[in-house]
C-alpha cells in the first residue's frame, strides 16, 4: 500500500491540514479534532482504498485504516509539520493547547451528556435491574413491600440515584478536565445531611448575608454538570494564584471555597430551576398528547443513535426516575423501537439467501430483541434501508399504542425482552402493555420487512468469492489455483507448500478470563468484524500473554494495543479495552518494543482492571486476525471460561 498516497488523500478530504485542530491515533483509527466537521468528506474517505470505514462520535472524527495507522499518521504528521498534537501532547495544565473543534451547541451539550454519563450507566443500570428483580418478588409474593429484605434492597436499589450528583460529577470531571475528587466533594456538599437538616427547619438560610434557596439534589442531574463546568475554570484560576511551595494546601482549599459557596447560593438553585423546567415541559406535552413523545422515540431511536443525539433525553428520564419513580420519555419507545429493529433484522435472516448476511441478522437480530441494537442497526438495517424503514415505522406504530395506554418504565435498563420485569409496578397492567408493545413491533415490522423486501448482497460480489480454492493463502503462503477460469494467472512458486504440507492452525488464549464473540464488544470496528474475524474475552487478570510466535510489528505508546506476525503468516491484533488510548499508558505497564520477537505464552503486558474500569473504560480485549481474508475458514471455540495458553481460535 502507498501509505504516502493513503495519507495525501486523507488530509485532503478533512478538509486539509488547516482544518485539522489536533490528531492522535489509537490502534486501528485516526482520531481527528476537525475546526469544521462540514468540511469533510465522509462518504468519499469511506470509498478511498485503505479506510475500512469513518466514524463521527463523541467530538472526534475517525478514519479506521486497521494495521497500517502508525505508517499513515505518520505521514500526515510530516504534512501537518508543526501544527501536530500527538497523543501525548499537552500543556503543564494537563489542557489542550490546539484550537478546539468547532461545534453547534447541541453538539456540544450532547457530548458533555454522553460523556458524564457513560461512567455513571454501570450504577443506574445495576440499580434499575435491582428494582425489576424487586418488582418481581413482589408481583410472586416472595416479598413484601413492609419486610426488612424489601427495605435493604430497595434501599441498594436507589442508592444510585440519590448520589446521582456524586456520580456524574466523576464523569463531568472527566469531560471537563477537572480534579474528579473535589468535584465529587462539592456534590458531596450539595447532599450533606446538615444540608438537608436545614431543609427540615424550613428557616430562611443565608451565607455572608445573601439568601440561600433550600433546594433538594438527591437525583439531581443538570445542578452538578453546571457546577463542575464552572470548577474546571476555578481550579486553573487557583492554579496560577497559588505559590508552588504551598500549592498542594493553598489550591483545593480556593477550589473547595470558591464553588462550594456559589453551588449553592447561586448555580445549584439555577440547575435545579433548568432541570424542573425540562421536565415540567415533558410532562405537559404529555398530559396534552400522551401518544406523542413514544410515537418520536420509537420511530426516531435508530436516527439518534446513528447521529449521537440519543443522550440528548436521558437527564431528563433519570430525573423523572428519581423523583417520580417511573419515567416515560425514554423507556416505552425504546422498547419499541428496539423490539422493531429486531424484527427487522430477523426477517431478514430468514429471508435473505446470502449467507453471511443470514449468520450476521440472526445473532444480531436476537441481541435486538434483548435490548442491545447497535449490531443489528448497523451491521444490518442501515446497510440495507428498506428494513430500517420497516423498523422505523413498526416502532412508531408500538410507540403511538405505547403512550396511549400510558405505559411506563420503573427502572433505568436497556429496553427489550431481557428487561420486561423494568415494566411492572404499581399499576398491573403496565407489563401487559408493555408485552402488547413488542407484539406490536415486531409483527408490524416483521410483516413489512417481509412484504417490502430489500436488495439482497450476492454473495460472490460481497464476499469476493467463497471458494476455497480461489486466490486464498494459508498459512500465510499463496495457494495455487487450477481452475480452468483462473489457470492463466496461476501462481507458480517453488515455495508454494503443497495441499498435503496444509496444516491448521491455531491461537492460543492471550489471558485468564471469559471467551465470548466479537459482536460482544462495545465498539462498531471490532463487533462488525471491520478489521478482521476473532474473538474477545472479558478478563479475570490484568495480564495479557503472547497467543502465538512470532515478532512484535506494532505496538502502541499508550500499552493498550499489540499487532504480532505469527511465523506462519497469521496476523494478530489485540486490543486491550474500548476506547482505552485515551488512558495514554495509565494502568498499563510493559517493556516490549517493535521488532522483539517472542514465544507463545510470554508476558507481553500488565494492567489494572479495576483502575481502567474507575476511569469508565471497558476492558473486554478484542482478539482479531488481521489477515482473516488469507484463510479459507476461521472456527471459534465454544464460548466459556479459558486459561491462559487454551485454543481460542482456528485458522484452516
Amino acid at each position: 500500500m502507498d501509505y504516502r498516497k493513503l495519507g495525501q488523500e486523507i488530509t485532503e478530504l478533512v478538509g486539509k491540514k488547516e482544518n485539522i485542530a489536533r490528531l492522535t491515533h489509537c490502534a486501528t483509527r485516526l482520531r481527528f479534532e476537525l475546526h469544521d466537521i462540514s468540511k469533510a468528506e465522509t462518504e468519499k474517505l469511506k470509498a478511498l482504498p485503505g479506510v475500512i470505514t469513518v466514524v463521527n462520535n463523541g467530538g472526534q472524527y475517525q478514519v479506521v485504516v486497521g494495521n497500517e495507522v502508525q505508517q499513515v499518521y505518520r505521514v500526515i504528521t510530516q504534512q501537518m509539520g508543526s501544527a501536530t498534537r500527538s497523543a501525548d501532547s499537552k500543556s503543564n495544565s494537563g489542557k489542550n493547547n490546539g484550537p478546539k473543534q468547532k461545534q453547534s451547541w447541541i453538539s456540544r451539550f450532547i457530548s458533555v451528556i454522553s460523556t458524564t454519563f457513560t461512567p455513571v450507566i454501570p450504577a443506574i443500570i445495576g440499580a434499575g435491574m435491582i428494582k425489576a428483580i424487586l418488582a418481581v418478588l413482589v408481583l410472586t409474593g416472595l416479598v413484601t413491600t413492609e419486610s426488612q429484605n424489601y427495605y435493604i434492597l430497595n434501599t441498594i436499589a436507589d442508592a444510585a440515584f440519590y448520589f446521582m450528583p456524586i456520580l456524574l460529577a466523576y464523569g463531568a470531571s472527566i469531560k471537563f478536565e477537572t480534579s474528579p475528587i473535589l468535584a465529587m466533594t462539592v456534590a458531596g456538599v450539595l447532599l450533606h445531611p446538615g444540608w438537608s437538616a436545614l431543609m427540615a427547619e424550613g428557616k430562611d438560610v443565608f451565607f455572608i448575608g445573601v439568601p440561600v434557596r433550600l433546594t433538594d439534589y438527591a437525583g439531581s442531574v443538570l445542578p452538578i454538570i453546571i457546577v463542575v463546568w464552572l470548577m474546571s475554570y476555578i481550579e486553573r484560576f487557583a492554579d496560577r494564584v497559588s505559590p508552588s511551595m504551598i500549592k498542594f494546601f493553598t489550591k483545593p482549599m480556593i477550589v473547595l471555597l470558591i464553588t462550594a459557596p456559589l453551588a449553592l447560593v447561586a448555580i445549584g438553585p439555577f440547575g435545579t430551576y433548568l432541570n424542573d423546567l425540562v421536565a415540567m415541559g415533558a410532562e405537559a406535552i404529555n398530559a396534552r398528547a400522551s401518544w406523542l413523545i413514544p410515537l418520536l422515540m420509537g420511530t426516531l431511536q435508530p436516527f439518534l443513535i446513528v447521529t449521537g443525539t440519543a443522550w440528548a433525553m436521558t437527564p431528563i428520564a433519570t430525573s423523572q426516575l428519581t423523583k417520580n419513580g417511573y419515567e416515560m420519555i425514554n423507556g416505552p419507545g425504546m422498547l419499541a423501537s428496539n423490539i422493531a429493529q429486531g424484527g427487522a433484522t430477523l426477517a431478514v435472516a430468514l429471508k435473505t439467501k446470502n449467507q453471511k448476511l443470514k449468520q450476521l441478522a440472526a445473532s444480531s437480530g436476537f441481541t435486538a430483541v434483548l435490548g442491545i441494537t447497535e449490531p443489528s442497526l448497523y451491521g444490518v438495517t442501515l446497510k440495507l434501508k428498506k428494513p430500517l424503514i420497516a423498523a422505523m415505522i413498526g416502532g412508531g406504530v408500538a410507540g403511538i399504542y405505547a403512550g396511549l395506554t400510558g405505559l411506563v418504565r420503573y427502572a433505568f435498563v436497556s429496553p427489550g425482552l431481557a428487561a420486561l420485569p423494568a415494566f411492572i409496578g404499581s399499576n398491573p397492567m403496565n407489563i401487559v402493555h408493555a408485552i402488547v408493545t413488542c407484539m406490536i413491533a415486531f409483527i408490524v415490522t416483521f410483516a413489512l420487512t417481509w412484504i417490502i423486501g430489500f436488495e439482497d448482497p450476492v454473495e460472490d460480489e460481497e464476499e469476493g468469492t467463497t471458494n476455497v480454492n480461489d486466490d486464498k493463502t494459508l498459512s500465510g503462503q499463496p495457494v495455487q489455483d487450477n481452475s480452468p477460469s483462473t489457470q492463466s494467472s496461476t501462481i507458480t512458486n517453488a515455495n508454494v507448500p503443497s495441499q498435503n504440507e496444509l496444516r491448521p492452525l491455531t491461537i492460543a488464549s492471550p489471558m485468564q478470563g471469559e471467551l465470548v464473540h466479537l459482536d460482544r464488544v462495545p465498539d462498531d470496528v471490532f463487533s462488525l468484524g471491520l478489521l478482521g474475524k476473532g474473538a474477545a474475552i472479558i478478563p479475570a487478570k490484568g495480564e495479557l500473554y503472547a497467543p502465538i510466535a512470532g515478532e512484535v510489528t506494532a505496538f502502541m505508546d499508550s500499552k493498550h494495543a499489540v499487532k504480532l506476525n505469527g511465523y506462519d503468516g497469521e496476523e494478530v491484533l489485540i486490543h486491550i479495552g474500548v476506547d482505552t488510548v485515551n488512558l495514554k499508558g495509565r494502568h498499563f505497564d510493559s517493556s516490549i518494543k517493535v521488532g522483539d520477537r517472542v514465544q507463545r505464552g510470554d508476558l507481553l503486558i500488565r494492567f489494572d482492571i479495576d483502575a481502567i474500569k474507575a476511569e469508565g473504560y471497558e476492558v473486554i480485549t478484542p482478539i482479531i486476525i488481521a489477515n482473516s481474508d488469507r484463510f479459507s475458514d476461521i472456527k471459534l471455540e465454544k464460548q466459556n471460561p479459558v486459561e491462559v495458553g487454551a485454543t481460542i481460535i482456528h485458522l484452516s
